[in-house]
């Protein structure tokens, strides 16, 4: 009797670990038909960001240099850039879809069918989500990379530190979406991009280093309420070490207490809504 529990707990196990691959298959499989607009969605914001300031500008004389060693303006966009393209895309991926699926659609009723209990509907939000994220930083790195005139000068100083900022950044990422897609109603999803969006962006020192803002102490303070920060300076420390960053040890435990936060928020607002 006492070597059943383990058997069914296995077994449940086992069953959980199937739905939840199947509902990530299945989301897998859509992703692969529309994958021109996620690629659309992905690229554009990150190419014309490029272009104006780490190519146009150049080439009409006014480019962007800073730190004590000249830096370009195009190797300063690169880590913040791939950074926003990974939030924006598990924002897209995840809080979108959950607004219509909760709203419009009523999708939501047809994935809380699955044999699993429905927090494992959330998680598997949060991994696709992340999923998408991870690609994202793919399709955006090379763009970003090619398209400034100036020289970009990124290299890979420590792979064991980039490979966990972005598996960090897009489990943020996913969880992000959840706690967006939960709150939000779908009349109110233009203030998604007015009040999340646009600002994480413009203080998620994607643009310029955290250690640059300095001189304004009250401002680098509160931008380290901004997920984005940690990511973008993660990626700053791996992949352009020369430019000035936050102490590794700094931004991964601040990427952790993010990540840990949003997930539990987004399990609760996601319970909570499902509920109700």
């Amino acid at each position: 009797m006492t070597d059943a529990y383990p058997l069914q707990s296995e077994r449940r196990v086992r069953v959980y670990a199937r739905a939840v691959v199947g509902l990530v298959a299945r989301d897998l499989r859509v992703l692969r038909r529309d994958f021109m607009p996620f690629l659309l969605r992905t690229v554009m914001n990150p190419i014309m960001f490029v272009f104006v300031f780490a190519y146009l500008l150049p080439k009409i004389g006014e480019g962007f240099h800073t730190g004590p060693s000249n830096t370009s303006f195009g190797t300063i966009l690169v880590p913040g850039l791939v950074a926003v393209g990974m939030i924006f895309q598990g924002i897209a991926a995840v809080a979108l879809p959950l607004v219509n699926e909760f709203g419009r659609t009523r999708e939501i009723e047809d994935r809380l069918m699955a044999p699993v209990p429905i927090g494992m509907v959330a998680i598997e939000k949060i991994v696709f989500g992340s999923i998408q994220s991870l690609l994202a930083a793919l399709v955006v790195f090379p763009v970003v990379y090619i398209i400034p005139a100036t020289p970009v000068e990124v290299h890979v100083d420590h792979w064991p530190l980039l490979i966990a900022v972005l598996l960090l950044a897009s489990l943020i990422s996913g969880a992000f979406g959840l706690v967006i897609g939960t709150i939000f109603r779908p009349q109110r999803v233009p203030l998604i991009f007015s009040t999340i969006v646009i600002p994480i962006t413009f203080l998620g020192c994607v643009y310029y280093p955290w250690a640059l803002l300095a001189p304004m102490r009250w401002l680098q303070v509160f931008v380290l309420v901004n997920p984005v920060v940690y990511i973008s300076e993660g990626l700053r420390a791996a992949l352009t070490p020369e430019v000035p960053h936050m102490p590794p040890v700094a931004f991964l435990s601040a990427i952790v207490v993010v990540l840990s936060a949003l997930t539990a928020a987004g399990m609760h607002f996601f319970l909570r809504r499902v509920t109700s």
